[in-house]
Order: structure tokens, then sequence, then C-alpha cells
């Protein structure tokens, strides 16, 4: 069950606290006994972070605010602080846990954040030496904040742990059409719609991009058209959002090594799992906003029908491409998809993809690389909201020059540049699909991890859903 998040001033004087205090304001607490007081003033002054006072009935976790150079900066350490608590809850064995924020600056939804966050699990397949976390409940009490942030904070957060149950469910459950009916479900749990389109379907679309990567899968293809259109709308025009759904990418007959390359590629679908998590987040938080999620989804293998290098394949919009590698397969199927999003005369499209290991080469885990014809205005905002939620972006360039790297010799263009800029040249590939404000986010390197990294933790992250919903609610306020 996932840990509850809620709102509720009242509470009992034998409940377990996290008090967050100013390190200058001590003496003002009054959740605090004199004697109390005083040791905490005492760990204070010689810098502690972070003060543990046992009652015996109940226990009480003293934070001091964290200093940090900017605002941003603040809410995460006030994250980690989070993730830190958690293992002391754990060692303790609490099930609940009442966050009073005593510095009046919304202190404790940033803690809540990374103690919610940190809380994950994925025990689905473990039948024994399993020690699931005790908590159960965190309960924030603080009147500066409203019942309603809260709660909208507890579904965004609510779609992380979805979308991180999506991206570490293994491909053994997990095929094209297996993946549509897991889409299906968080639909229904979330309240937005959702139509799932066949081979058939995918073929009458003429998607040769879809269907070449699909070529030596034993499961069909499957192409997923989400929706929240709520009545009060203020977009005339849709925001689309495109996820890549390769549930598992061997890298066809262009074939992955191993170690640490094609073992973890059951998370090649975080984009379309992330794009999944938005329209839920949104859905229950009732975003007056209309938004459409457009997500093409197939495994990606060397079967005897596979598609092979130097193939050429006509896509959705008409254009031929010439495959010279197998392994760049997810602009195949996102180009169809980018394609097809230009029926809707969207107001803005951002797609998500795990899609290159340049990007995770040139950033690493720390940021999102992002590229896109937006223009600066909707690339600063986004870039507002990352910060914001402390998924970092990198911009990089879409200079015509690189457009040259793709340039082939029997097709319109190749599906590979050059061996330098990988993440750029795979942008201009997708960019030739769109005739519209765009964005592409490459979360190859945050959106799945291969050691705890705090509150994000391990394996999978659900990198993109913050993010983007931060950046929508934002345009819808």
């Amino acid at each position: 069950m996932p840990t509850q998040l809620k709102y509720d001033t009242s509470f009992a004087k034998n409940t377990d606290l996290a008090i967050i205090i100013a390190k200058d304001a001590v003496s003002q607490v009054q959740e605090l006994q004199p004697e109390e007081q005083n040791y905490v003033q005492q760990q204070v002054d010689h810098d502690a972070k972070f003060i543990y006072l046992n009652r015996y009935s109940h226990r009480v976790y003293v934070l001091v605010q964290p200093e940090a150079k900017t605002e941003n900066l603040k809410k995460e350490a006030l994250r980690q602080a989070g993730h830190a608590l958690l293992k002391q809850l754990k060692t303790d064995k609490a099930t609940q846990i009442t966050i009073l924020d005593k510095t009046n600056s919304q202190a404790s939804l940033y803690l809540a954040e990374g103690l919610y966050l940190s809380n994950y699990e994925h025990l689905k397949y473990k039948t024994k030496n399993t020690k699931p976390s005790t908590l159960q409940a965190i309960t924030i009490a603080d009147e500066s904040i409203n019942e309603q942030e809260v709660q909208e904070l507890a579904n965004i957060l609510e779609a992380v742990y979805k979308v991180r149950d999506l991206i570490n469910e293994p491909h053994s459950h997990q095929s094209a059409p297996q993946f549509s009916e897991q889409l299906e479900e968080v639909a229904n749990q979330g309240g937005f719609d959702i139509e799932v389109l066949d081979e058939l379907r995918i073929q009458s679309l003429k998607m040769g991009g879809l269907l070449a990567v699909n070529q030596g899968s034993e499961e069909p293809a499957t192409f997923n058209i989400l929706e929240w259109k709520p009545e009060n709308a203020k977009n005339s025009k849709p925001y689309v959002l495109v996820g890549k759904g390769v549930v598992y990418d061997t890298g066809g007959l262009s074939l992955k090594p191993t170690p640490q390359s094609m073992d973890y590629m059951k998370s090649d679908m975080a984009g379309a799992a992330a794009v999944t998590g938005v329209l839920y987040a949104a859905a229950k938080n009732k975003l007056p906003l209309h938004i459409i999620g457009l997500i093409p989804a197939t495994d990606n293998r060397p079967g005897g029908q596979a598609v092979a290098p130097g193939d050429v394949i006509t896509m959705h919009n008409g254009m031929t491409v010439e495959v010279l590698n197998t392994d760049a397969e997810g602009r195949l199927i996102l180009a169809d998809a980018l394609s097809f999003a230009k029926k809707y005369n969207p107001e803005l499209v951002i797609d998500l993809a795990t899609l290159t290991g340049s990007a995770m080469r040139a950033v690493g885990k720390e940021g999102v690389v992002v590229m896109g014809t937006a223009g600066e205005e909707i690339m600063a905002g986004l870039k507002a909201a990352g910060d914001n939620v402390h998924e970092r972006t990198v911009e990089f360039p879409l200079w015509d020059e690189y457009r040259k790297q793709l340039d082939s010799d029997i097709a319109d263009l190749k599906n590979l540049g050059g061996a330098d800029a990988g993440h750029i040249t795979a942008g201009k590939f997708l960019e030739e699909f769109t005739d519209y404000p765009w964005v592409h986010f490459d979360i190859a390197g945050t959106a799945y991890l291969h050691s705890e990294d705090s509150y994000r933790g391990k394996l999978a992250t659900g990198s993109g859903v913050r993010l983007v919903y931060n950046y929508l609610s934002a345009l819808a306020r």
C-alpha cells in the first residue's frame, strides 16, 4: 500500500513528531519542554542539524531548517532531510509521523515529499526475507498550509509511485499489450480516458517506425492515446505529451552488450511511464488543462523478421528513413507519434524518452538533457519548473549544422548521426517530424539508477513527472 499523506492540525499528545525549527528560535518552540529547549539549543550551537528526543511514549525529531544559496536549494535540502529522517523512523519502527513547521515557510511540504518518496518499495516479487517499511502515514499539521495543497502534493507523489512501479515491472510481465492493460488500470484509477490502438490500427495509420521496430517481436505493438479533458479547460489547443514506450530493448540486430546495458532495458519505457504519471496527477488534481498523452509501445528484438541495418522504412508522415542502427529505435517510434500529434493542432508538444547514452554521458544522473523549438519563454518556464522540484535541465542546441549528419545516400534521412553529439543528432532527427512548438527531454541519465540516490531511491525514479506537472500547473494558475 502507498504511504498515506494527509493534512490534520489536530493530533494526540503521544504522537511521534518531526518539528522543523529555525536555529535562532528554539526558545519559541512551545512543543518542547524547557529542559528539551536547553538541550536542543546546546545541540544547535554545536551545528547539529538533527536532534532526537525520546519521550518513551513517543519520539520527537527536531530538524534545523537548512541554509542554502537559493530557495530552491533550500527546498531540496529539506527533501534530503526527509530521506535522512526516514532512516531513523525505520530504526524506530515508526508507523506514522506528524510534521510541524515552526518556521512558517511551508518547509513541511518539502520534508514530507522527501520522506514519502524515500519510503517507496517494490516488493511485488519478493517472497521471503523482506522487511517492508513500517511507516504508513505522514501527517502535515501546519496551519500556514491548507488541505488542498497537501492533497495536490499527495496525488503527485502517488503518481510518481505508480510510474516507478511501471518501470520496475520486469519484461516477463510487461509485453506491449500487457503494458497497455497496465496503462488502462492507471487511467481508471486516475479518472482520465485511454484508447489503445492495436496492430491493425497502427498499420492503417502507416506508422512505419513503430511497425519496423516491432518486426522482430513475437508480441504486437500498441499505440496508446491518453486524454484528460475537463470541462473548465483553460486551453483551446491541447498540450500533448509523447513518451517512448520500448518495454524491452535488446538493441535488435544491433545487439546491445552486457552487463550494465541490456540487463536493465526493462526501463526503456520510462518516458511512457512518466507521461502516464503526469496524466494521472493532472486528473486526480482536476488540473484545468486539456492534456493528451501519446505512447507508442513495443519491444525491440532480433527475431527472424527483425528490421536490419541498411533497411529503408516509410514513416507515418511519408518520409523515408535508412535504418543504420536498430538500437537507435526509440527515435523511430517517437517520430511516428510526433507526426501523429499534428492532428491535434497542439499548443505545445513535450516528449520524454530514455533516448541516448550520449545524454547520460553529457550530464550524468544529475540533470535532464533538453532541446526544442518552443522558444525562450517556454524553455525558461520548464527550467524554472525543473529547478523548483530539483529535476534540473541542461539545454543543448539544435543548430542546423547537426542536420547534415543525418543525410542519407538513399533515403530522406538516416536514423544515426556521427560519433559526436549523439544526443543532439537524435533530437535533430525528432525535429524533422514536428511543425509546432516542441520540447524534447532525454531522461536516460535520471530515469533508472543502479545505486541509491537519496529520495530518488534505487532503480526507477519517476523522473520527469514532477517537472512536467509543475510546469503545467503553473500554466493553469
